[in-house]
């Protein structure tokens, strides 16, 4: 083999190895943006779950208010519903 020979060798070898690693660093660097895009994601959707679980919570809460104010009502529609028929 000529020097010309060894020298193509070589030259092929490298342009091999930069056709194989460039594509794997830009694949690692994009893995490594996605897996931080998603860890974001994950902590957002947790503090979207604790804020929907508290406004479930002061619905519930103000569901209750309403149910208790509606059965004072019908007690109170129903004592003088009762007084009325007394009264005839």
């Amino acid at each position: 083999m000529t020097e010309w020979g060894v020298f193509l060798v070589i030259v092929a070898l490298a342009s091999f190895v930069i056709a194989i690693v460039t594509p794997l660093l830009k694949l690692n660097t994009t893995i490594t943006k996605l897996i931080s895009k998603i860890d974001v994601l994950g902590k957002d959707f947790d503090e979207m779950e604790l804020k929907n679980h508290r406004a479930r919570e002061r619905i519930w809460q103000h569901n209750e208010k309403q149910d208790d104010a509606i059965d004072n009502h019908e007690i109170r529609i129903t004592s003088l519903e009762i007084r009325q028929k007394e009264g005839e």
